[in-house]
């Protein structure tokens, strides 16, 4: 195999205000033809430092200090931005996490991609644009010509990600770096996008450098792995074989973050890493993994360790590596949670809808145009102590639920009920007694706390409202509040800026739990946070629900993590809720073919497991589309006939308790459907 890219002995650091920073160092790593290699690591490991340094792409107050990297045999270690830009956009395509800001939002799509051809080619206007959408239609884009003279803010997250991938390819480059081109999107977006990614080292025979900290992705897409840590690669190795045997407890522990499906649906919690990634300028002098490692000893904590070769292909950094299977039991005995027996309704919604009136372009509101229809007739409950578990694209409803039952949004019609007592369509017409029964955890600590108040003044704004403590007696609940959630009293008087991502998200949940809520809402809290952060917030959670028994509603479009953590799942889609059952049982068949399409788009991380081919096309309806018949039939793939078109589903009910909206009968959606879990949920 021709190495592409050879990295040997890569340090690599950033000159800032407060002195240098080692951001990575002494990595040896490389990528061969038609090889998809997947670095991980939590944030601020530095992946993105070692990508892009790698090809040679660093900030102006970056600086190689020692190692030397080698493309398709050429030292390029100490080439500047003039001769490295005639490999750039060559040779090295870049797809960026975030595609709308990688495009001018001025520029027509096509113009933009055939750029890129008649700059490094040197090709006319027109021949490079005929060959722009040529490329287009190689990335599977629907209707290329038409896309091509769109703009980008006429196109959806995924339609942008693959004008990112085209323009990349557009010059047929050696190597592709990818940095973390799906973070952002739905989970039947990021399928087809993967799809896409799998075929491209075969289609242009390159080599592909994937950048993400979510490992399940690399198990279904990259034959190689890296494991990142602090600035050091710590395991290497055949995806494969990492994935079965790891060879460093970070590996492991990082594997045992992940949620899974598993044969006995139980809410367990994950195994997860204590502690926090080091600063790149306070790093332990030991094993930089040894203040968070289980199996550290005194010889971790003196002695620096390197990579090295443990077996054909296989690299690890840890001198114990021997006993790591040994110790596999060790981090996978965690705590179980088993549902409550109480079966008391604690919150319940009854036909809830929500209509907008549509907007001219005068902002008047526009006659004769379709209602905006966020949510339809939605029929829900949870149970007390329970977790309801909602989830669907975005644009199904999901957020705009939660709000109609906060009051934040005022429901067109429907109720929503309290333990039996109907609430007040809005909030300010609701009393604070009730007010204080149902809080909210939101997806973006940083756009939820005040900047400018301490942690304490965050906390002690519920108190404030919702108790009757004096100063004194909210200090003492401050600082038991923040030891709930496993903060140090130190936090007390920090302010959100001094926090990281899952710290200042374990500050939005403490604000929650100080009225002690009977039903706390949570809206996608764990979307934008690293493996093992989401893993110690899931624990927290579930330790929290089993100390004062408030029911969860916790939505997400992540299922394996809805799955791990509810006890009743339902599943949206414009507006509307499609199925509805028990957690064990609603991931069997039969299912909602919408269902069966999400279960199908989960990256499965376990590499050896056969992904299924169910791949939605094109995006979510408008919510004032004028529909009849199923909601879903547009991109259903297994449409039963002319009555999906032209009825409602009728509901149709399940073993378990699961409830079903669809034209088909469940006995022929059994016959044809197989779940992607399988081995692990088993079958009916």
């Amino acid at each position: 195999m021709v190495k592409i890219l050879d990295v040997d002995n890569l340090s690599i650091g950033y000159q800032t205000e407060s002195g240098h920073v080692k951001a990575v160092r002494r990595v040896s790593m490389g990528i061969s033809r038609r090889e998809s290699f997947g670095l991980v690591g939590e944030s601020g490991s530095g992946k993105s430092t070692l990508a892009l340094g790698s090809i040679r792409y660093l900030a102006s107050n970056g600086r190689i200090s020692e190692g030397s990297i080698t493309f398709m045999g050429q030292e390029i270690t100490g080439h500047g931005p003039g001769r490295m830009s005639r490999l750039w956009g060559r040779h090295i395509g870049m797809v960026y996490q975030n595609p709308s800001l990688a495009l001018n939002p001025s520029i027509k799509i096509g113009w933009q991609i055939a750029e890129a051809a008649q700059i490094h080619q040197g090709l006319a206007k027109k021949t490079a644009l005929d060959e722009a959408i040529r490329t287009m239609a190689k990335v599977s884009m629907p209707d290329p010509e038409y896309v091509a003279g769109l703009y980008p803010h006429q196109l959806s997250g995924g339609m942008l990600q693959r004008c990112v991938i085209t323009m990349a390819l557009m010059n047929n480059p050696s190597l592709l770096v990818m940095d973390e081109p799906t973070t952002a999107l739905d989970v039947t977006t990021q399928a087809v996008v993967l799809d896409l990614v799998s075929r491209l080292k075969e289609d242009y025979d390159s080599a592909i450098f994937y950048i993400t900290h979510d490992l399940a992705v690399v198990a279904q897409i990259c034959d190689s792995i890296g494991v990142m840590y602090a600035g050091e690669l710590l395991e290497s190795g055949p995806t494969k074989e990492v994935f079965r045997s790891p060879r460093h407890p970070y590996t492991l522990s990082l594997l045992g973050s992940i949620p899974k499906f598993e044969a006995r649906h139980r809410k367990r919690a994950l195994s997860g890493i204590e502690g926090m990634i080091p600063s790149l300028r306070e790093l332990p002098s030991g094993c930089v993994f040894s203040p968070r490692c289980f199996m550290a000893d005194d010889g971790c904590r003196e002695m620096a360790t390197r990579l090295g070769e443990i077996g054909p292909g296989r690299f690890s950094a840890c001198p114990r590596w021997r006993e790591i299977e040994e110790r596999k039991k060790d981090i996978e005995q965690t705590q179980s949670y088993p549902p409550p027996e109480d079966e008391t309704p604690s919150l319940a919604v009854d036909s809830l809808a929500k209509h907008y009136a549509p907007i001219s372009g005068s902002l008047r509101r526009g006659a004769g145009r379709n209602l905006i229809k966020a949510l339809n007739s939605v029929t829900l409950c949870v149970r007390k102590g329970c977790t309801l578990g909602i989830v669907g694209e975005s644009g199904c409803g999901k957020t705009t639920l939660l709000r109609s039952i906060t009051g934040l949004v005022e429901p067109t019609h429907g109720e929503v009920r309290l333990e039996d007592e109907p609430l007040a369509p809005k909030v300010t017409k609701r009393p604070r007694s009730i007010l204080k029964r149902i809080q909210m955890v939101f997806q973006n600590p940083d756009a939820s706390l005040n900047p400018n108040q301490t942690v304490a003044k965050c906390l002690e704004r519920p108190l404030k409202i919702f108790t009757g403590l004096d100063r004194k007696g909210r200090r003492e609940k401050i600082l038991e509040i923040i030891n709930s959630v496993n903060l140090p009293s130190t936090y007390y008087d920090r302010l959100p800026g001094e926090l990281s991502g899952g710290e200042l998200q374990r500050v939005g949940i403490a604000r929650a739990f100080a009225a002690e809520p009977d039903v706390i809402l949570l809206d996608e809290p764990l979307s934008a946070l690293d493996v093992s952060v989401q893993a110690a917030l899931v624990n927290l959670l579930f330790e929290l629900q089993a100390k004062s028994q408030p029911s969860y509603v916790f939505i997400s479009h992540d299922l394996a993590a809805v799955h791990h953590i509810s006890d009743w799942i339902a599943v949206m889609y414009l507006g509307r809720v499609v199925e509805f059952g028990k957690a064990e049982d609603i991931f069997r068949p039969p299912f909602h073919p919408y269902t069966e399409a999400l279960l199908s788009a989960i990256p499965n991380p376990d590499p050896d497991a056969a992904q299924t081919g169910i791949r939605l096309e094109g995006s979510v309806p408008s919510p004032s589309s004028l529909i009849k018949g199923c909601a879903f039939q547009s991109r259903c793939p297994r449409v039963h006939g002319p009555e999906c078109s032209s009825v409602e589903p009728p509901m149709q009910s399940s073993g378990g308790q699961v409830r079903i909206f669809c034209h088909i009968p469940l006995g022929d959606l059994r016959q044809v459907q197989t779940s992607p879990y399988h081995d692990a949920v088993g079958q009916q």
